[in-house]
C-alpha cells in the first residue's frame, strides 16, 4: 500500500503562487539606457520569451511538486507480518538419569517410562509457548545445553525427542542444570527469566550443590518451576507375588519445594500423564504465552524518486540555459555576416 508519511506537507503547494501574487514588484531602474545597433534580431523574440517563460513556470512549479512530495514522505508498506515477542526466556532442564528408565507412567492405556511421558507432554507444552525462546538442558551426571534460547520451537522438540535416558551418566546433578541454566540468561539483558527442571529424584552429583545454584538464580531473578516425575505406587510381580512399592522414593520433594519457593516458582507433583499435562497448563497461566498479536508492516522509502527527479529537472534547466545562452552569444556574429 501506498502512502505519505506527513500528507500536510502539501498545504506547502501553492507557495510560490502567493509570493509571486503578494511580494511587491520589484521597480525597473530609472537611469538605465541600452543601446542596439538593429533591431533585426528582436524579430519574434516577444514571442519566444513569451512562450519560454511560460515553459519556464510550468517547469518550476513541476519541480517544486516532486520537492513538496519528497518532503511528505511517500513510502510503500507491505503486507503486515507477525513477530514474535521477546519478553520472555523459557529454559527446560530434562532429567536423563538412570531413574527415569522406570516404566510407572501410561499414555493411552500402555505402560512407557517416565522419560516417554515427558516427551509426550512436553511436545504440546513446547508447541503453545509462541513468542517465547525456549531452550533445552540435558542432565545426569553433569548438565548440557542441548538446545539454546531460540524461536525456532520444531527444533527444540526434534532434539527432545532424541534425547536418551544415559546420554550424559546415571546419577543426578540438579545443581549443574539449574547453574548452567542461569549462565544461559545471564547474556540474556531484558527478559523474564523461566527455568521448568523436572527429575525424579535428588542431587547425587554435578559440580554446582543445589544451595549454591539456588543463590546463583537468586541473585540473577531466575523464576524455577520444579515438577517432581514418578508414581507414588507401582504394583510389581515377584517370585513371592505381587507387592506395592513407592518407585518415587528417592525424589527430594524438599529440595524441589524450597528451589521453587525461594525463586517465586511453585514445585509441582506429576505422578501420571494427566497431571503431568494440568501442569504445563498451569504454567501456561503462571506464565502466559505473550502471543502473536504483535503485527510489523515492512516499509520501503520512495522519497528519493521525487527527489531525484526534481535534481535531474534542475540540471536539465541549467544545462538549457547554458545552451541558449551561448547560441544568443553567436548570433551577433551570424547576422552581421549575412
Amino acid at each position: 500500500m501506498f502512502e505519505f508519511v506527513w500528507p500536510y506537507v502539501f498545504i506547502l503547494l501553492p507557495l510560490p503562487y502567493l509570493v509571486r501574487r503578494f511580494m511587491p514588484a520589484k521597480p525597473a531602474p530609472q537611469s538605465a539606457a541600452l543601446r542596439v545597433p538593429s533591431l533585426q534580431r528582436f524579430d519574434g523574440v516577444h514571442t519566444t520569451k513569451k512562450g519560454t517563460s511560460r515553459l519556464g513556470a510550468c517547469l518550476a512549479f513541476l519541480i517544486w511538486v516532486l520537492l513538496v512530495s519528497a518532503a511528505a514522505r511517500p513510502q510503500w508498506l507491505g503486507e503486515a507480518i507477525s513477530i514474535p515477542s521477546e519478553g520472555r526466556d523459557l529454559m527446560v532442564a530434562v532429567d536423563l538419569s538412570g531413574s527415569m528408565k522406570q516404566a510407572d507412567m501410561k499414555i493411552q492405556g500402555r505402560e512407557v517410562n517416565r522419560l516417554s511421558m515427558i516427551k509426550y507432554v512436553l511436545s504440546d507444552f513446547i508447541e503453545r509457548r509462541v513468542g517465547d525462546r525456549l531452550g533445552l538442558i540435558l542432565f545426569a551426571d553433569t548438565a548440557y545445553l542441548q538446545a539454546p534460547l531460540t524461536f525456532d520451537r520444531e527444533t527444540v522438540k526434534t532434539l527432545l525427542d532424541e534425547s536418551v535416558i544415559g546420554l550424559v551418566g546415571e546419577r543426578t546433578a540438579i545443581g549443574d542444570a539449574i547453574g548452567l541454566a542461569v549462565k544461559r540468561f545471564s547474556d540474556k539483558q531484558e527478559s523474564n527469566r523461566v527455568l521448568v527442571l523436572l527429575t525424579d529424584g535428588q542431587n547425587t552429583a554435578g559440580n554446582i550443590s543445589p544451595e549454591q545454584a539456588l543463590s546463583l538464580a537468586v541473585a540473577n531473578k531466575v523464576t524455577i518451576y520444579t515438577i517432581g516425575v514418578g508414581a507414588d505406587e507401582q504394583v510389581v510381580s515377584s517370585f513371592f507375588g505381587q507387592r506395592t512399592i513407592n518407585p518415587s522414593q528417592d525424589l527430594d520433594e524438599r529440595l524441589l519445594s524450597d528451589i521453587a519457593r525461594q525463586t517465586g516458582g511453585q514445585y509441582f507433583r506429576a505422578r501420571d500423564t494427566e497431571e503431568l499435562s494440568n501442569i504445563y497448563q498451569l504454567l501456561d497461566t503462571l506464565e502466559p504465552i505473550e502471543g502473536n498479536s504483535q503485527k510489523m508492516r515492512p516499509q520501503s522509502a520512495l522519497f528519493y524518486y521525487p527527489l531525484g527527479a526534481a535534481i535531474a529537472l534542475v540540471a536539465l534547466a541549467l544545462v538549457f540555459n547554458l545552451l541558449r545562452a551561448k547560441v544568443a552569444n553567436f548570433a551577433p556574429a551570424k547576422t552581421g555576416e549575412s
